[in-house]
């Protein structure tokens, strides 16, 4: 296991769940003062800036990710894919028909094709397929319109940026905050870039490196839904590995290996301690620490996962705060629609509570204002 010292953070996509709405949001049961006291024991819980502030605009953009920092954000995550030319940039996924104003572009209509990505066939318009320069020709849009539509005044103002780019900006909006702000990048389909010749770890440690981000100090967690690309890594750098986990499923590397272990098994006790071994921390979807009754959709008392997690020496960090209703448990939610902000402060509060180290926001100011009543009461 890697001797690293531990302070913050993971994260990924959290898709909505069906709307089982409750018409007010009432608190959480409440959790013991041991729990309190030990997430409290590891370190003071981290924010972490979800693709940048993307609640308020389009993700991963400089722009999202430069609000994320002045609104309070530990760390902001850029999710990582190449170009052809072998450039990292921050995208969500590497289909970018949802994320950019490709599809605007005439030049481009030859390059949309279907693909398949992680066993699923997709269409549509890949980074791998595009120069950094081609690709700087488009411009960024809201993802999630219906659920954001204040966010799409921002279409069409913002470039696609590089890892570089998101690491300059860092280093900037630190100096200019006096607070050392961190990164959090996620390898997207690691085992998919190494079938094309497009292997995302090399790069990523060099541009690292180059910027002076090697140590165990220096506040960098990489993190993917993926094992096997983590514990290359973890023989490679001395910097904090998160394994993703999600609530279904099972990490591709291991189901293109014909392993069968899914993200329910890496969750045993014999699971964590094999991630113990290359990693220093998970990065769970939310619902694997505050699990939601089958029936109700309200969260109920806190699984185990963050005391079998600590025992093997491992932070937790949870994806994904929003403050959208359709994202919350019922218990959270406020009203009926939808869209309508919930109460996403007694949400953050129940996972501190439970004692994770650290949350993944979409609307960091909420995850920031919350965290610091939390420790102030």
């Amino acid at each position: 296991m890697l001797t690293i010292t531990r302070v913050a953070a993971a994260a990924a996509l959290s898709l909505a769940a069906p709307m089982l709405l409750a018409p007010q949001a009432t608190a959480a049961p409440a959790a013991s003062d041991s729990a309190k006291s030990a997430a409290l024991h590891h370190t003071k819980p981290i924010v972490i800036g979800h693709r940048g502030a993307s609640g308020y605009r389009p993700e991963h953009t400089l722009a999202a990710y430069q609000l994320a920092i002045r609104l309070g954000a530990d760390y902001v995550e850029p999710d990582l894919v190449s170009t052809k030319d072998g450039v990292l940039v921050a995208r969500h996924e590497n289909e970018i028909g949802g994320t950019t104003d490709v599809a605007d572009h005439p030049e481009f209509a030859g390059r949309k094709k279907e693909k398949v990505i992680d066993g699923v066939k997709v269409t549509g318009w890949w980074t791998e397929d595009f120069t950094l320069r081609e690709l700087k020709t488009l411009r960024a849009k809201e993802r999630l319109p219906l659920v954001r539509p204040d966010n799409t005044r921002y279409d069409g103002r913002f470039e696609v940026p590089t890892l570089q780019e998101v690491i300059d900006l860092v280093k900037r909006e630190s100096k200019r905050a006096g607070r050392k702000i961190g990164i959090y990048p996620e390898t997207k389909h690691p085992t998919y870039f190494d079938s094309i010749g497009l292997s995302l770890e090399e790069p990523l440690l060099r541009t690292l490196k180059r910027n002076g981000l090697d140590s165990k100090r220096d506040k960098v967690f990489i993190q993917s839904f993926e094992t096997g690309n983590l514990r290359e890594l973890a023989g490679k750098t001395r910097l904090q590995i998160v394994q993703l986990v999600n609530s279904s499923g099972a990490p591709y590397d291991l189901v293109a290996a014909g392993d069968p272990r899914t993200y329910k098994d890496l969750l045993t006790p014999a699971g964590l301690r094999w991630i113990s071994e290359y990693a220093d921390g998970i990065g769970a979807n939310k619902d694997l620490v505050l699990p939601r009754d089958p029936a109700t959709g309200a969260t109920g008392a806190p699984s185990t996962l963050v005391d079998d997690a600590h025992a093997r020496d491992l932070i937790v960090h949870v994806w994904t705060i929003r403050d959208e209703n359709q994202f919350m448990a019922t218990n959270f939610r406020i009203g009926t629609n939808p869209i309508a902000k919930g109460n996403s402060r007694a949400e953050v509060q129940a996972f501190l509570d439970a004692g994770v180290d650290g949350m993944f926001a979409d609307h960091p100011d909420t995850a920031v204002d919350a965290r610091q009543d939390w420790l102030d009461d």
